[in-house]
């Protein structure tokens, strides 16, 4: 595939991952406004947040096997047209029913460009520099959380909930003209059978790529979802300090994507995957034991600089997790990224549960420490996968993939599965 850098596609492709971010987590930022406005309970409300994030789960690899023959720049432009209206749309909703179903709708789409975008960016990147791509999609995500929502939530506040999503649905129109003038065409190629792209996404290698990327979202965003508590139990902190904190692992998280990616074209992608997941359980068991040591009465530039520690390393395995997926799917890319992405999610949920019941038994410290064990748990199955399937050195070739593909197609792996 040739390199089409420093033609404006890689930022189009980063306001991509920006706004649907946005959408994705805006919720939070404006829930009270939306609960007090459909006169429902504000746990009802944060309904919208787990349906968003369950459709999006088991939407994205089905959404990528039926969009497959679809060209990546229609889907791109064409998706995010979709979603801008959808967002239009939801500033409208008339009762609550309806705006779950926008939600539902919006996740839909969220679920088939985001895998996309970071596929297009692996294989439109030149070889050296696939993983900075891939970083800098993945910077739209983080970037999201530390100026979008703020921005969203603002709007919200001042000129209500509807104005947030009229927002959003604006900027999407803005991020469709520029990926329609950056973004290139990206030449046709052969798509064999839905059941021949599966058989790779089968592959030992791939399967076990996708549990360390669900074990280490839950050992990671363990301690972001349970941030309150455990800087309460950790440093003695109110919930006025909760915001600064998040703002750190934030911006930490946003430069820890574009230095995953740098790492990752630099140090080799599985060098890379296990510092990065090494440096989550530094950071996750340097708080626990902070915490321990100090009595609950923890200085706060020691919990701020393990946040950032925990940022840098936390959103830092995005790039190198996604490259190394990337090359082990061939022409399953997109799919593979999809169901990537789907595990993802099911380790956020995972980390909400377990993370959930050790706050209960024990507070901020057993999050801590079980996001710790389940951390380790994290490097042993990855340093297992990469010594039994490293990443090959040479460059993503997409065409490559897809003769394979074609063979495996070709001898039985099926016609039209559609």
């Amino acid at each position: 595939m040739t390199s089409r850098t420093g033609s404006g596609w890689l930022f189009g492709l980063l306001l991509a991952t920006f706004v649907i971010g946005t959408d994705d987590f805006i919720i939070a930022g404006i829930l009270p406004t939306i609960a007090a406005h459909f006169q429902v309970t504000e746990a009802a409300a944060g309904q919208l947040v787990t349906a968003f994030s369950i459709t999006y789960a088991v939407a994205a690899p089905i959404m990528a096997v039926a969009t497959a023959r679809l060209p990546r720049k229609v889907l791109i432009t064409g998706g995010l047209a979709v979603f801008a209206l959808i967002n239009f749309l939801t500033a409208l909703a008339p009762n609550y029913p309806v705006l779950m179903t926008l939600r539902v709708l919006a996740a839909l789409v969220a679920a088939t460009v985001s895998p996309a975008a970071f596929a297009i960016a692996g294989s439109l990147a030149s070889p050296e520099r696939i993983g900075r791509a891939i970083g800098t999609v993945a910077a739209g995500l983080t970037v999201s959380l530390v100026l979008g929502v703020p921005i969203g939530s603002w709007l919200g506040g001042r000129f209500g909930w509807q104005a947030t999503f009229l927002a959003v649905g604006a900027f999407t129109c803005l991020v469709v003209v520029i990926t329609s003038l950056t973004l290139p065409r990206i030449p046709s190629m052969p798509v064999a059978g839905v059941r021949a792209r599966l058989a790779l996404l089968r592959r030992p290698a791939v399967l076990l790529c996708v549990v360390g990327t669900t074990i280490g979202a839950c050992a990671g965003l363990m301690t972001y979802t349970y941030i309150a508590p455990i800087m309460h139990d950790l440093t003695g902190a109110g919930s006025a300090a909760v915001p600064v904190f998040i703002v750190v692992m934030g911006v930490s998280g946003a430069l820890g994507t574009v230095l995953g990616g740098r790492l990752t074209d630099r140090w080799g992608v599985d060098r890379t995957l296990l510092a990065s997941f090494g440096g989550v359980l530094l950071a996750t068991a340097g708080l626990a034991v902070a915490g321990r040591v100090t009595g609950g009465d923890a200085p706060v530039w020691v919990a701020g600089v393990l946040l950032v520690l925990w940022g840098l390393s936390a959103w830092g395995n995005n790039p190198p997790m996604t490259s190394r997926i990337l090359h082990l799917a061939g022409a399953a890319a997109t799919e593979a990224v999809a169901l990537n992405t789907s595990a993802l999610y099911v380790g956020v949920g995972l980390a909400g549960a377990i993370g959930g019941g050790a706050l209960s038994r024990s507070g901020g410290s057993g999050v801590l420490l079980a996001g710790a064990v389940i951390g380790l748990i994290t490097i042993v199955v990855m340093a297992i996968a990469v010594s039994r399937y490293p990443t090959r050195a040479q460059p993503l070739d997409l065409d490559a993939s897809v003769k394979v593909i074609a063979s495996a197609h070709a001898h039985g792996a099926g016609d039209e599965d559609r």
